[in-house]
């Protein structure tokens, strides 16, 4: 295994972040927007099912008793 030597390392750090594109404020912003519009949308989901489960559930049991 080739060793390099840590001014060689940092060298190369710098020259693969130079190759990362970052994405701009705008499409930050975007993204950040559509994970928490998701996030709420998947929480009624399951806040919905959790409701209709629920409800299945306590009516079976009260068939019983």
């Amino acid at each position: 295994m080739a060793r390099t030597s840590p001014v060689q390392f940092i060298n190369q750090v710098r020259a693969e972040a130079a190759k990362v594109t970052w994405p701009t404020r705008r499409e930050t912003i975007t993204a950040t927007i559509s994970v928490i519009v998701m996030a709420v949308l998947a929480a009624i989901f399951f806040v919905l099912v959790d409701q209709i489960v629920g409800l299945f559930i306590r009516s079976i049991l009260s068939i019983g008793g």
